[in-house]
């Protein structure tokens, strides 16, 4: 199969764009590097079925260029970052909403069947009913939830109407190589693991009780290429199907580097859900999907990168 990778460089689509490389496929890797970094592919380059195009999918027409000829579109370029929408909301609903129209539109321009996208639990906001299913009611908090709900419901319009099939794949929190810690706006693993390495003590926003749904990269790869190859439309939850509390997340991850300190605790951020917890069934049922590394072995591989030097 001929595949795009839309923000291929990237932590997530890096490991799908490996992945897929491996399995044999032809993959193209559409990154614009403003969050993708040219070492997560630079390995892939080598590989003659693997090509690298740079831009940004707010640009239309090379976005449907690079879409010709494919079989499906795995779409995963986004701005990926609540804070960074909250500090930037022009910026966020360009990329994520403009942007996945964009993909839409390539798809139905080049005759592509298919598109599975990256979408967040962060559109279920802070609703206190646990597990968090497909079928409950919206209540996103920040632009960057909005952008993704509104992506969502484009999905659904261009498959009414346009026959294309689209999955969209609510990702909870995902962690494992490849993940940036550099960044400000960085998720709270790959923070914890550098600060602890670097002999400093994680920070935490808030209290630490509250919980997140954690799951391994390598699972979420899984999930799209079963969502791809499965047939199945619409939207499904991608998760652990557990919760950890930030507290004791910090506390398995002082075991496993073997560096203790005590979390400095500062104030809550705008637009961060209290807490999360998925319900999976639907993908289980629709594609097969169930999550196969466990949060410990997936934080044991994700602390060996970091300390390889992100090899």
């Amino acid at each position: 199969m001929r595949y795009i990778v839309t923000g291929g460089a990237g932590f997530i689509g890096s490991n799908l764009a490996e992945r897929l490389a491996r399995d044999g496929h032809e993959v193209v890797i559409f990154d614009d590097l403003s969050a993708g970094r040219r070492e997560n592919i630079e390995h892939l380059l080598v590989h003659p079925r693997v090509t690298f195009v740079e831009g940004s999918v707010t640009d239309l027409a090379l976005l449907v260029d690079a879409c010709a000829g494919a079989d499906g579109i795995f779409h995963q370029a986004a701005v990926a970052s609540v804070p960074r929408s909250v500090a930037n909301p022009l910026e966020t609903n360009e990329v994520n909403v403009t942007g996945t129209l964009n993909v839409l539109w390539a798809a139905k321009e080049c005759g592509v069947p298919a598109v599975v996208a990256a979408s967040t639990s962060a559109i279920y906001g802070d609703d206190p009913v646990f597990p968090k299913c497909e079928t409950m009611a919206p209540g996103p908090l920040s632009p960057y939830a909005v952008s993704k709900l509104a992506g969502e419901h484009y999905g659904k319009v261009f498959a009414d109407l346009y026959g294309i099939r689209t999955v969209f794949l609510r990702y909870f929190n995902v962690f494992g190589p490849r993940q940036d810690p550099n960044s400000e706006y960085a998720a709270v693993i790959p923070k914890f693991i550098t600060r602890l390495l670097g002999d400093k003590p994680p920070i935490i926003y808030g209290d630490g009780e509250q919980t997140r749904d954690f799951i391994f990269v390598g699972d979420v790869v899984r999930a799209n290429i079963q969502a791809m190859e499965g047939g199945a439309s619409g939207v499904f939850n991608i998760a652990g199907g557990s919760r950890i509390s930030l507290n004791h997340l910090a506390s398995i991850l002082a075991e496993i580097t073997g560096i203790h300190h005590r979390p400095v605790y500062e104030p809550p951020r705008p637009g961060d859900v209290r807490d999360s917890l998925a319900e999976i069934t639907r993908a289980r049922d629709a594609f097969g999907f169930s999550p196969r590394c466990t949060l410990e072995a997936g934080l044991r591989e994700t602390v060996a990168w970091f300390r390889d030097g992100g090899r």
